[in-house]
């Protein structure tokens, strides 16, 4: 792969999460702050983009392997999606608020696995290229975490401004912008660029050899897998523990927001820093806890995660944050790679497409609707201006409900057959 090609690559990977990370952290604040929605709606809201996970692959699967290719398929899909956001950022109506948002995670939902697909076509050996290609995504992310959160304020005469004074007189003269539809203008913009930037990708043809089936798309090849009883376990685990962890991904940036915590958005990419280290060091754990120690830590990392949200306090707030590494890449990466092992070279991509649709799908959409409901169940006073929520009682409960996962995982899953290598991990 040529220079040129690697830098429009890397281009497309940074602005494909600087696009998610400007907005979608501080949705709930926004939906709770300035809309005024209640749990259970602002649940319904994140809602859309399981649900979108679970459709698009169907659509996606005919549309990119054989009409399309791949590059013009996610230049339109940014397009469309720059006008959706945009839309949504001038506060229409509170009933088009869901709609709206699940029409635009159907159009960026299928672009997550397009840009890989356009980047792999351009290499000679995905696995030691494509990491440094999708680091760019990570980077993204933090930028944009940065931009919203620290950099861009509202100065005293309501105009948007870029500053780097971090001090308290700063944060009594600036205000954030977080809890407004500024980000999603940010986004909007980006995306539209991002559209722009699609069109000079390389040329990625669809497969028009390529055979496409709801069985195929669903994963459904790797039901066989399901014979072995430690697979099962494991399928059901990663799908009920991906309920409660939905529970940080919607109302984190609230929390820290009524915690009274500065520049939430931008402390939040500790969290990526996080996980981008605990990646690199994994091969080290890998070879000596195994499968079955790996994710077990990953679950404690969450519960553990829960308990200091519960407990408050600014010390515990940053480290539940810094915890993010291991709570996602000891769970996460150590599944796809326990998939890569167990599963037979001709399926693998099958059983991961499987694995994703219960867990980023069905267990992410089911973790939407009951962590919305769940936090109305907490509300110690209701005004027309705001709600205000027992946050140390609510973070028990996802705490509850993943120590019960783990515990059920500890006791029946095993990862005998499976030989932990560093190179599953490189």
């Amino acid at each position: 792969m040529n220079s040129s090609v690697r830098i429009r690559l890397s281009i497309m990977m940074f602005l494909q999460y600087f696009v998610w990370g400007a907005w979608f952290v501080t949705l709930a604040t926004y939906l709770y702050t300035t809309r005024k929605f209640d749990g259970t709606a602002i649940g319904m809201c994140f809602a859309t983009f399981p649900i979108a996970g679970m459709i698009t692959p169907f659509f996606m699967g005919i549309f990119a392997d054989r009409l399309f290719a791949a590059e013009r398929l996610l230049a339109t899909l940014h397009f469309i999606g720059a006008a959706v956001l945009y839309y949504l950022s001038t506060e229409p109506d509170q009933s088009q608020v869901f709609p709206v948002l699940l029409m635009y995670a159907l159009c960026y939902m299928p672009t997550l696995s397009l840009s890989n697909t356009v980047c792999m076509h351009q290499m000679r050996d995905p696995a030691k290229e494509f990491p440094w290609i999708r680091v760019f995504g990570t980077l993204g992310w933090i930028v944009a975490g940065i931009l919203v959160g620290f950099l861009l304020r509202f100065d005293e005469s309501g105009s948007v401004v870029f500053t780097l004074d971090i001090s308290e007189a700063a944060a009594a003269k600036f205000k954030s912008i977080e809890p407004t539809t500024v980000p999603m203008k940010i986004a909007a913009i980006s995306s539209l660029i991002l559209a722009l930037s699609c069109l000079f990708l390389p040329h990625t043809p669809p497969k028009k050899d390529a055979h496409t089936s709801v069985r195929s798309i669903l994963g459904l090849d790797a039901l066989g897998l399901m014979k072995s009883f430690s697979f099962t376990v494991f399928v059901i685990g990663s799908f009920l523990i991906c309920i409660p962890l939905q529970f940080y991904y919607m109302f984190m940036n609230t929390f820290l927001t009524a915690a009274g915590m500065e520049y939430p958005a931008a402390k939040m990419i500790f969290g990526q820093i996080s996980e981008f280290v605990f990646l690199l060091i994994m091969p080290f754990f890998f070879v000596r806890l195994g499968v079955k120690s790996m994710l077990l830590v990953g679950m404690a990392a969450w519960i553990l995660r829960y308990v200091l949200f519960s407990v408050g306090g600014m010390p515990a707030l940053y480290v539940g944050i810094v915890l993010h590494g291991i709570c996602y890449d000891f769970f996460f990466v150590t599944g796809q790679i326990y998939i890569d092992q167990k599963a037979p070279h001709q399926i693998r991509g099958a059983a991961q497409g499987f694995i994703a649709f219960a867990t980023l799908g069905l267990g992410q959409f089911i973790g939407s609707v009951l962590g919305g409901r769940t936090l109305d169940q907490f509300v110690l006073s209701k005004t027309a201006d705001a709600t205000i929520y027992d946050w140390s009682k609510f973070w028990l409960v996802p705490a509850a409900f993943a120590f019960i996962v783990m515990v059920l995982f500890a006791v029946m899953f095993n990862d005998r057959d499976v030989k932990a290598t560093p190179d599953a991990v490189a």
